[in-house]
């Protein structure tokens, strides 16, 4: 037999005869104990589906915003993402529930909730057409500042950051008399360092993650806002996969996320403490002033429903949870310092 073609004919018993390439972009810094993760996920989908399935990530955001990622999974030069809610609340806008501001006091009140909503959101995203494999916290997002934020009227004028297509928290902002600026995720650390922004809304690991503590002196720990963080795939790219590898798929990636949902709040505590460290102060927000705030984007949240922003159905069902939460556990506006 001829030597090439044997060497042909044993590469073909031994390959995959299809294999299908999953491309997820993600804002996930190169390097960092995330993306290690992330890919560790894809070695090991490549190695139970014998090479059948592959993902390859695109991090650091060189894939660019949230809108150019949708824009390329739906011309399929993309298959999926590592996003946050905003980024898919025009396609599913109950996603933005468990990230209204002053929406939530403590993680465990937020634990309790999501135990009871996660899998209608899960299948709320389904249903609009992406394939997910669950949530991942990322602990409170709180307020990071060059002057200290200590009461309501601290806040005025001040110019916050905002993502890109999150008109929730754009005009929850301007509920409190802030100046939002608009900028994707990958241009908030200049324009920290421009003078663009004043004001951002972070959790500690992922102001250390992205760096935005080099540029910051105190945080405010007010529980602003609960982050969340997920990945999305096509569902028409994920149905050409087969039956089996699209269960094996699942089995890996839904475990990814069970692990950083847990270690997300561990790693969340010790990059507060962390920024501490670096000489960075912490500042006290009285009780009153934390009333006060939640009133108003109580009244925000509200009008924002009825302008469509998450059915109103869904919204009472999740203010019904933690009602029932605060009531068996005396809790409630018992955050503020």
């Amino acid at each position: 037999m001829n030597i090439r073609l044997f060497i042909i004919l044993a590469l073909a018993l031994v390959a995959p005869a299809h294999a299908e390439t999953l491309k997820i972009a993600t804002v996930t810094p190169e390097g960092s104990a995330w993306m290690k993760e992330m890919r560790e996920s894809a070695r090991l989908v490549k190695e139970r589906t014998n090479g059948r399935v592959e993902i390859k990530y695109y991090g650091g955001g060189v894939m660019g915003n949230d809108t150019k990622v949708l824009g390329r999974i739906r011309i399929g030069s993309l298959q999926g993402a590592a996003v946050t809610p905003s980024a898919v609340a025009a396609q599913y806008p109950d996603m933005n529930l468990l990230g209204l501001p002053l929406i939530f006091d403590t993680e465990d009140e937020a634990a309790f909730v999501r135990a009871r909503l996660d899998e209608k959101l899960r299948k709320g995203l389904e249903d609009a057409g992406y394939v997910n494999f669950g949530f991942a916290a990322g602990g409170f997002a709180i307020l990071m500042s060059n002057t200290p934020i200590s009461t309501l009227a601290d806040l005025k004028g001040k110019k916050v950051w905002v993502p890109e297509g999150d008109n929730i928290s754009y005009v929850s902002m301007e509920a409190l008399s802030l100046s939002p600026v608009t900028l994707p995720l990958t241009d908030v650390l200049t324009g920290l360092q421009t003078g663009l922004i004043d004001i951002v809304a972070m959790s500690p690991i992922g102001a250390l993650v992205l760096q935005w503590h080099t540029k910051i002196k105190y945080v405010t720990e007010l529980p602003l806002v609960y982050t969340l963080g997920f990945m999305v795939v096509d569902e028409r790219a994920f149905k050409k996969i087969s039956a089996e590898d699209q269960a094996i798929v699942r089995e890996v990636m839904e475990e990814t996320y069970r692990n950083f949902d847990r270690q997300n709040l561990i790693d969340n505590r010790e990059a507060r403490d962390a920024l501490l460290n670096t000489g960075i102060e912490s500042v006290p927000f009285s009780l009153d002033e934390y009333r006060e705030i939640r009133r108003i984007l109580e009244a925000s949240n509200r009008t924002l429903g009825e302008q469509g922003a998450f059915t109103k159905a869904m919204y009472e069902e999740m203010m019904g949870y933690i009602e029932e939460y605060r009531r068996t556990n005396g809790t409630g506006d018992n955050q503020a310092n």
